[in-house]
């Protein structure tokens, strides 16, 4: 009451300008308190925070769901420095999309297929984590078939490992862990990280006895099945179906969403049963990485990898076309 006191009984000009003082002093504690609360929001997002620094952004525009399947919520954001595409789960922390990250960095550093390169992987403040990456936009089809075949082929044949079969980390395929060990013999790593991970899951989750010691005996007799094949330790995709491969608006392949690991190149096509490859496709990859003697005998034994996965994530209606790779197998090989 002092202060107004005192301006009304100050002169004209004296009250004029002190009066004119007001909306500058006024203005600039709002832009204080704004310039506040940015930051306050800022530390409460850390997705809007790494965009807003790290990603040279100086707005974000908008905002806008993007499917992201029934594991993860996906967003666009849009800022002026371009598109940023943002993966959240409020429920599982970053361990699951550092291993993401890794394998697109690792896909992405072969230079042959495209793939999203990989920005910031943080925690959220409520719980769950996140992944910013590219933002890619896809084209109107998967793309070509052939080309697909081509790249995949050359990403295969540009990184091999020199620490046996397995990843830098354990990752997960779908949301089931996936074991990474390091491991010097193929057979030895797909039979115990792969195939004997899932039977033991089964085992425990679905107390499918049957299954579980069916699949034991194909893995104490799958040898004879890579007789003759030159196998190496190649970066694979590991969850190569139709969801998880695109095109660019150029028309080039795109794959995305890896469970990726050193493994036998074949191994990558073990969810051939819903990707859609055809003959043009195979035709493309096997002019760059040459057909191994077996292919056909082992193809199958790839797909139990995935449908024993599908088992456990979604319940029995995989089961039968399991056991029935395993039965298959195990009387082809007389075990």
């Amino acid at each position: 009451m002092a202060n107004v006191a005192l301006l009304s009984s100050s002169s004209p000009s004296t009250s004029s300008a002190a009066a004119s003082l007001l909306p500058r002093r006024s203005a600039c504690l709002r832009r204080a308190a704004s310039k506040l609360s940015v930051v306050a929001a800022m530390g409460d997002d850390p997705i809007k925070e790494w965009i807003l620094t790290e990603g040279k952004a100086t707005k974000i525009t908008g905002t806008s769901s993007i499917g992201g399947g029934c594991i993860n919520a996906a967003q666009r954001y849009e800022t002026d420095a371009g598109s940023f595409f943002v993966k959240t789960n409020r429920r599982i922390g970053p361990a699951m999309f550092e291993g993401e990250a890794l394998g697109l960095k690792a896909m992405y550093d072969t230079k042959s297929i495209r793939v999203p390169l990989p920005y910031k992987v943080g925690s959220l403040p409520t719980g769950g984590s996140f992944i910013i990456m590219e933002f890619i936009q896809f084209g109107r089809s998967r793309g070509d078939q052939s080309a697909l075949g081509r790249k995949l082929a050359e990403m295969h044949k540009a990184a091999k490992s020199d620490k046996g079969y397995g990843f830098y980390v354990e990752n997960t395929i779908g949301s089931t862990p996936q074991i990474n060990t390091w491991t010097a013999d193929w057979i030895e790593f797909y039979s115990k990280h792969r195939l004997g991970y899932q039977l033991e899951l089964i085992s425990q989750r679905f107390g499918d006895s049957a299954i579980y010691e069916k699949g034991q005996l194909l893995i104490e007799n799958i040898q004879p099945l890579f007789d003759g094949a030159v196998i190496e330790p190649c970066l694979l995709h590991g969850d190569l179906w139709s969801g998880n491969i695109s095109s660019d608006t150029n028309g080039d392949p795109v794959i995305l969403d890896p469970a990726c690991y050193y493994g036998h190149n074949e191994a990558e096509f073990g969810m051939s049963w819903c990707a859609g490859f055809g003959g043009a496709f195979y035709n493309s990859y096997f002019e760059v990485m040459p057909k191994q003697p077996g292919f056909e005998k082992r193809r199958d034994l790839y797909l139990l990898y995935h449908y024993l996965n599908h088992y456990n994530l979604f319940g029995s209606g995989y089961r039968s076309s399991a056991m029935s790779i395993i039965e298959d197998y195990l009387r082809t090989l007389k075990a």
